[in-house]
């Protein structure tokens, strides 16, 4: 029976498991996006929502408070840059997105995102990487028109002949 047994063990002891969630928490903070495993992800998801709703107290003490979830550069993002976007909001602040099962060992893989994501930068990230692929292209297309096409073995052999053709005459 699980009485009054919650959360998962992943393995570990409590201080690797305390580690693992402050490094997956902070790397969610600081990339906004984290590529985990699902039973990973979902016990993320429940620490990811109480330092939300704690960063969008703002004071001392929820600064030390998060200094149990993060690293100290995470907390500083936290509370300027993302519980702002979640001021009208109540709950929810992570969205899980399944990518598909593991090569190796066949586990299940997610993406973990915060769901007031800012568009606009990542559409200016798709068109960037078209222009430079656009760029690239180009770049491909004159360096082939420039470059005169080297002589095969062949071609050098029907040279040679000709050559030779013509000395003898």
């Amino acid at each position: 029976m699980r009485k009054n047994v919650f959360g998962r063990r992943f393995k570990r002891d409590t201080n690797q498991r305390k580690a693992l969630f402050k490094s997956l928490l902070s790397s969610l903070v600081l990339k906004e996006r984290i590529k985990t495993t699902e039973a990973k992800a979902k016990a993320v998801k429940r620490d990811a929502d109480k330092i939300i709703t704690k960063a969008k107290e703002k004071g001392k003490d929820a600064k030390r408070l998060l200094s149990s979830y993060l690293f100290p550069n995470a907390i500083d993002k936290l509370m300027e840059k993302i519980a702002p976007r979640f001021a009208k909001r109540q709950g929810g602040y992570t969205r899980i997105v399944r990518l598909g099962k593991r090569v190796s060992d066949n586990a299940e893989m997610v993406l973990m995102e915060w769901t007031e994501n800012k568009i606009e930068n990542s559409e200016l990230k798709i068109q960037n990487s078209k222009e430079k692929k656009d760029r690239k292209m180009q770049t491909k297309d004159t360096k082939r028109r420039q470059t005169k096409k080297s002589p095969n073995k062949t071609e050098l052999k029907k040279e040679a002949k000709k050559t030779k053709s013509k000395n003898k005459k």
